[in-house]
């Protein structure tokens, strides 16, 4: 059995002073090195449609407005090797258009090169959602591809 698209493709993370975020077409992770042996009661999340805030030990972390919308209630936030928190937030709109230019509003955009490989991941994706019998895992994408690519859907079988 072959694993999820995003898996064999790899991420496109975007690096940032805390740690890195990425993105799929359905999900935006969110991964923040903490201070070796954190516990999670020492951790304050709150993930809302628009707006993020991370704190630990009391140390505001991350906080602001998200780029775009996401399902409130399939956020969620896990410890890891106490260590790193992964956020892993549900995007609001799903479809390959709509690739996250950075993670906050104003804060922590990806550079041109790396948005650029997010939106061809992103497209990628898509083709293999609507092809599950292809194996897209070693294509590559030229031309346009922005808004995440043709939209074939139109075209009769």
């Amino acid at each position: 059995m072959s694993a999820p698209f995003e898996e064999r493709s790899g991420v496109v993370p975007c690096g940032t002073p805390w740690g890195r975020w990425y993105q799929t077409l359905e999900e935006v992770f969110i991964e923040v090195r903490v201070p070796p042996g954190t516990r999670a009661k020492d951790v304050r999340c709150s993930l809302r449609s628009r707006h993020i805030s991370l704190a630990v030990g009391g140390q505001e972390l991350l906080q602001g407005k998200l780029f775009d919308s996401t399902v409130t209630d399939e956020g969620t936030w896990t410890l890891e090797d106490r260590q790193m928190i992964r956020i892993v937030l549900m995007k609001t709109n799903r479809d390959a258009g709509n690739c996250w230019t950075s993670l906050l509003e104003n804060e922590y955009a990806a550079d041109p090169w790396v948005q650029d490989q997010m939106q061809r991941k992103l497209t990628l994706e898509r083709f293999q959602r609507e092809n599950p019998g292809f194996d897209f895992s070693g294509a590559e994408i030229s031309g346009n591809y922005s808004k995440g690519g043709p939209d074939f859907s139109s075209l009769e079988n």
